[in-house]
């Protein structure tokens, strides 16, 4: 067994040494990895979420192979993850600026004060868990099974959270849907 391994199986039984010790071995490798697809800023945040994921996670942590080939995935997988929401962002903010660029130099356009204003309260119109589910998955960029993990139930039920939570905002937030598409994803679509 080679030292990363040993490390990981530590790391696995809770020592918190072995994980400090795989994180500082690992850590500047992955940032200057991730730097290929992001901004050192991101790329340092991409490499602090894995190895922070690791940690929380380390009584279910099965790696087959090497440590290195699997914290080098993960962090291009999160990269191409970031990259292709910020394109994703960009491409919609683009369409919609073209085919609403009359509204938006309008003086009657929605101001985004009020649309930041009916957001927070169309959220905390939304029951105690939709809310919690909706904000840990669109604004914190949880995915199901982390918000399943943490909340102590399954992926399905925050699946269903979230699209329920999502069916409420649209009514509450209908008037606002061109803004609402590249701000939230698919909330209004």
């Amino acid at each position: 067994m080679d030292i990363d391994h040993q490390l990981c199986y530590r790391v696995m039984e809770g020592d918190k040494k072995a994980y400090e010790l795989l994180f500082e071995k690992f850590y500047p490798e992955l940032c200057a990895y991730a730097c290929q697809w992001v901004s050192p800023a991101d790329a340092e945040n991409v490499v602090q979420d894995i190895m922070l994921w690791i940690w929380l996670h380390h009584k279910d942590l099965h790696i087959e192979n090497s440590v290195r080939t699997y914290l080098f995935a993960a962090t291009r997988n999160r990269c191409m993850t970031l990259v292709s929401r910020g394109q994703m962002k960009q491409k919609i903010v683009s369409a919609l600026h073209k085919s609403m660029e009359e509204q938006f130099e309008s003086p009657d356009f929605y101001s985004l004060g009020d649309l930041v204003v009916r957001l927070e309260a169309a959220l905390e119109a939304l029951p105690e868990s939709y809310k919690e589910a909706f904000v840990q998955h669109r604004f914190n960029n949880k995915s199901y099974k982390e918000i399943a993990s943490e909340l102590g139930v399954s992926p399905k039920t925050v699946e269903y959270r979230i699209s329920q939570a999502i069916k409420l905002l649209r009514v509450h937030l209908k008037d606002y849907a061109p803004l609402l598409v590249f701000l939230l994803g698919d909330l209004c679509c």
